[in-house]
């Protein structure tokens, strides 16, 4: 295994030093504390990826697909083993406190393991022709070559949303992790590995973006950009891979909320935004960064959320009595923390939260309180755009209608949820809702890797991680038509003209 202290690249089946020979540091985000030196990959590197992945990709498309299929089964063993080992890794390496590290490592297990389950599927299509002897049908073929872009924030279950199905469809991959979770990254080509994955079909590239990130989008030996991350990067990667003609596939960017009607049981919906607003210090793209709540009930909503969020305890995620852990990283916490002074100066209140502690324990790590503001309004900058951090905005309405108009009026699309006893204002609520994912009594977080995962409008490009519709993403389709007449036979001809040639 590689070494805990010097994270290598993973390329043709061996760990690696970058071409470069430099390294940069993972930190710990709870205490400051070095966690390992990392491989800081060049262009030499990724090249050297691809490569292996183009020639891995012949003999691994021909490799029987429920074969494929047993090896992630195998790799889905072993993180099971592991589980506990993996999310302490977790925890120490990005901050999530680490009942929420296991979850994370749960949802790789589970998107390994039904993915696994497609090396039996893949269903086609066969249909009926519509000329007498012929055969008509549509599979699957991989795609080919897939840079897999991920983000820190999920550092074991995003990544498997993307190298799973890839895999088991026969594609190749070159794997490039955030700079900020390379360790998570390592253990997941080592489980790879060690479930049998043959060589040059994944291949690890460490390292930051940027540079490394656009040579490895615009490498001609990549046929598939698969990112998730933010929505101004998203962009820049589907302009390079739109004027290449490639494949792009971008999960981005969400402003979500959770609405709470006059006819909602309250202390149920608190519980679902303290969880949405600050489970992973809100760093979700899922994340419940706005309360829409109906005047009616806004009042005491708040002040119960108030009091909740007074009472989040800050911390190592790694200690019991921890609610919130740390943001992943200094220049995060100086992001969200931002966001205040925009807040205030726009009208908004900070009810709760907003400070960053600078004494004690909590100084050496990248802590910001969790944070609740109200007198917000839908056009405020903290009610349009995306914070990623332990912040959530509280805005009133009058009922239902203004509540979607609110819900739909930022640029991103991802999650919603609404509370309410109403089935008719729920089924209006799923109806009308400009998400890709519609929650009702719960939370805005909580996809499940069975169903489709991704958003609306600037959230995404279109595509869905998770799912049978994962399997589009990483697949072409084929259609076959097999004519066993004997003749020619001429396809939307009328009467005699297609049954024989002239």
């Amino acid at each position: 295994m590689a070494s805990t202290q010097e994270l290598k690249n993973f390329i043709d089946g061996r760990w690696v030093a970058a071409s470069t020979g430099e390294t940069f540091e993972n930190i710990d985000p709870a205490t400051g504390e070095l966690i390992a030196n990392v491989a800081k990959s060049g262009a030499a590197d990724v090249d050297r990826a691809v490569e292996a992945a183009r020639r891995a990709l012949e003999s691994w498309r021909l490799y029987p697909a429920p074969k494929r299929g047993e090896i992630l089964y195998r790799a889905g063993e072993i993180m099971l083993r592991r589980k506990d080992e993996l999310a302490r890794e977790m925890t120490r390496e990005m901050g999530k406190v680490l009942p929420e590290a296991r979850g994370d490592v749960q949802e790789g297990i589970d998107m390994t393991y039904y993915m696994g389950g497609e090396g039996r599927r893949q269903f086609g299509d066969v249909v009926p022709a519509e000329l007498p002897n012929k055969w008509a049908m549509a599979m699957r073929n991989p795609v080919g070559v897939v840079a897999a872009i991920t983000p820190w924030n999920f550092p074991l279950a995003i990544p498997t949303w993307k190298i799973m199905p890839a895999l088991v469809l026969g594609n190749t991959v070159v794997f490039k992790p955030a700079s900020y979770t390379p360790m998570l990254a390592v253990r997941l080509v080592e489980i790879l590995d060690e479930a049998g994955l043959p060589k040059g079909v994944l291949n690890l590239v460490l390292g930051p973006g940027g540079e490394l990130g656009d040579h490895l989008v615009s490498h001609p030996g990549v046929d598939l950009v698969s990112f998730t991350g933010s929505s101004d990067t998203g962009s820049h990667i589907s302009e390079i891979g739109g004027r290449l003609l490639k494949r792009v596939s971008c999960e981005l960017g969400g402003k979500n909320a959770i609405v709470v009607l006059d006819d909602a049981d309250v202390d149920l919906s608190l519980d679902g935004i303290v969880w949405s607003a600050f489970g992973t210090s809100g760093q979700r793209c899922t994340a419940a960064s706005r309360v829409i709540a109906h005047r009616a009930v806004a009042n005491g909503l708040i002040d119960k959320l108030v009091g909740r969020a007074k009472k989040l305890r800050l911390g190592s995620g790694l200690e019991a009595s921890t609610d919130v852990g740390p943001v992943v990283s200094s220049s995060q916490l100086e992001r969200v923390h931002s966001f205040i002074p925009i807040a205030e100066k726009e009208g908004a209140t900070v009810a709760a939260g907003g400070r960053i502690p600078r004494e004690g324990a909590l100084a050496k790590g990248f802590f910001h309180e969790p944070t609740v503001l109200v007198d917000v309004k839908p056009n405020m900058r903290v009610a349009q755009e995306e914070i990623f951090g332990p912040v959530t905005a509280v805005i009133e309405v009058s009922g239902i209608d203004e509540a979607i108009k609110v819900l739909n009026s930022t640029k991103y699309g991802l999650s919603c949820s609404i509370y309410t006893r109403n089935v008719n204002n729920a089924f209006r609520f799923m109806r009308d809702a400009e998400t890709g994912i519609v929650y009702v009594n719960a939370g805005t977080i909580g996809a499940e890797i069975q169903l489709p995962f991704g958003g609306m409008k600037s959230t995404g490009n279109g595509h869905r991680e998770a799912g049978r519709a994962a399997l589009d993403v990483y697949s072409e389709w084929k259609s076959i038509y097999i004519d066993y007449s004997g003749k020619l036979q001429r396809a939307q001809m009328d009467g005699e003209e297609a049954k024989t040639a002239p």
